[in-house]
């Protein structure tokens, strides 16, 4: 009988049992390998992932094409594991209560700062509310690099007024984990913010995230609008 005969099971036990806090990276790891690799040893292939990327989250943060690098990882386990990042992404926004009035600085924040969880990119989110602070959309509207994402007015333009939203919130992330706006930052806000009074929209904050923090310009003193929320 092979010295590995049960492991899975008692893994999955264990889980059951405590969850997932105390588990080695290599466990927690070949754990999850366990559902996309059916019938072979994923310890072998757990650890080589965290000799290759280093941590844990660092695997569970990489494209499937990083992923692909790493000897015995085929489509099925470069698309599984990623997909857990983006269904905890899923999940905490879905969590957030849509029918709550965003009607703080602290409360929009709060709620975009899920937008971005696990994301590698700098993203430009845009949130939309109504005259009552009531999300009528939040919707990603540009991707850059690791450091830059480009912010179109006329999209911001089109997507506000398509949905007919009185105020208007724009995040961004900076993946580097350095939540300070930078002074293109604030000069691409002031733009817009132009753009959209003239159409009678306000521009009422930019957030700008990093990890689970974020700044406000707002209360930065960096961008002022006569209709902060």
């Amino acid at each position: 009988m092979s010295v590995h005969s049960g492991h899975r099971q008692r893994l999955r036990s264990r889980f059951l049992r405590e969850g997932l806090d105390n588990f080695e990276e290599v466990n927690a790891l070949e754990l999850l390998l366990f559902y996309c690799i059916p019938r072979k040893d994923t310890n072998e292939l757990a650890h080589a992932l965290l000799s290759h990327f280093g941590s844990f989250h660092q695997v569970m943060d990489a494209t499937p094409e990083e992923l692909m690098a790493v000897p015995g990882i085929g489509e099925g386990t470069a698309t599984f594991l990623p997909l857990i990042s983006a269904a905890c992404r899923y999940y905490r926004v879905n969590q957030a209560n849509d029918g709550l009035a965003l009607d703080s600085i602290e409360k929009c924040g709060d709620f975009l700062v899920n937008y971005f969880h696990s994301r590698k990119n700098e993203t430009v989110i845009l949130l939309c509310l109504d005259a009552k602070c009531k999300k009528i959309v939040c919707r990603e509207i540009g991707e850059g690099s690791v450091n830059s994402a480009s912010i179109s007015a006329r999209k911001v333009l089109e997507i506000a007024l398509g949905v007919k939203s009185t105020f208007v919130v724009l995040a961004h992330n900076h993946p580097s984990g350095v939540a300070v706006p930078s002074a293109e930052d604030v000069q691409t806000t002031k733009m817009i913010a132009r753009s959209l009074n003239a159409v009678g929209i306000s521009l009422t904050d930019h957030i700008v995230v990093a990890d689970d923090d974020y700044v406000s310009m707002v209360q930065s003193g960096l961008y002022y609008s006569e209709d902060v929320i």
